[in-house]
């Protein structure tokens, strides 16, 4: 199969396309927020607390970044409405590094694990299958030899529909029926991946939202079966949110926190909305970085997040 490969510019093109309604969203309400203001006072700032909080940044990681920006301006005896944004940038790019957010490159693997075992949580309707199938891509594309685990046996269309990524990206999955064992398929699929010598496999697991406990179990129980055959099993667990549900997304992160080990965060969905800013909540409230954004239906629309493109594409101009 041929692998569309694009340019470094039209991927820059395509990530700022992506989060066009976010950015313009973000910037009419800041124009609003300095109009008539030559310094950054107190008005200036509580109008700059309401939009990080209605661009669905999240009440406490909203006062966190004005508490910085605060500490900043009282350095500066005076200082513009101008170099309001310069700030902005800079501190949101600070909090994302600090939760690991930072500025990753390509689709090279963590680790010297092969194969490299990550698990895909999330509930349904967030995009957690098209992720899977343009992770898949993408992997492939950088020259891995990927394999597919279909343990998300609750739906027989979750099955079906992660068969239609696994032919169309041409990658080999191991599925079993219907109602078999989420984790008897995990298991088949690690060993399958050292009998295939895989350099990554990917396992789906089900998406509907158990009670705390149940979701534990399941995913515990997961674990601890791939656990089996590579000790340290599975090497990552990536939880899918779409971003275009803003608020909501905190809701399911924390219940996916409450019930696995979720070390990275894939936020989908991100071009059809201007919630965008739920990206830095998020990451901050709950601690784990931010590794793909999905900015678009395309296969290569998938992106590993870098820190500083998102908060240049957001505020435009260039960090130092």
């Amino acid at each position: 199969m041929a692998l569309f490969k694009r340019t470094p510019k039209e991927k820059k093109d395509n990530f700022e396309k992506g989060l066009e309604k976010t950015k313009d969203s973000v910037f009419k309400k800041l124009t609003r927020a300095v109009a008539g203001k030559s310094k950054v006072d107190d008005d200036v700032l509580d109008n700059l607390e309401e939009v990080l909080i209605s661009s669905d940044v999240g009440v406490n990681t909203t006062l966190k970044i004005i508490e910085r920006i605060e500490m900043r301006v009282s350095k500066d005896k005076y200082m513009g409405t101008g170099e309001l944004n310069t700030l902005l940038k800079e501190e949101i790019s600070a909090l994302l590094e600090e939760n690991n957010s930072s500025d990753l490159d390509g689709w090279e693997l963590p680790g010297a694990n092969k194969p490299h075992i990550i698990l895909v949580v999330g509930v349904n309707g967030v995009g957690k299958t098209t992720t899977i199938g343009k992770l898949a891509y993408q992997y492939k594309k950088s020259g891995k030899r990927v394999i597919l685990g279909a343990a998300d046996t609750f739906r027989a269309a979750a099955i079906e529909q992660l068969q239609i990524w696994s032919d169309r990206v041409d990658v080999p999955i191991v599925k079993q029926k219907m109602g078999s064992d989420p984790a008897s398929v995990a298991f088949d699929t690690v060993k399958s991946a050292i009998a295939q010598d895989a350099d990554v496999a990917i396992i789906d697991t089900a998406g509907r939202l158990h009670n705390k406990a149940n979701l534990m179990n399941e995913l515990t129980k997961i674990k601890m079966v791939m656990a089996k055959v590579i000790p340290d099993a599975p090497h990552e667990v990536v939880l899918i949110l779409d971003g275009s549900t803003g608020q909501n997304a905190f809701e399911q992160a924390k219940q996916f926190t409450a019930a696995t080990e979720v070390t990275a965060l894939a936020l989908t969905k991100l071009d059809g909305t201007a919630k965008g800013g739920v990206v830095l909540g998020i990451s901050d409230q709950f601690k784990i970085p931010v590794k793909y954004i999905g900015l678009g239906e395309k296969l290569e629309d998938l992106f590993v997040f870098n820190n500083k493109e998102f908060v240049e594409s957001l505020f435009g101009g260039k960090l130092n």
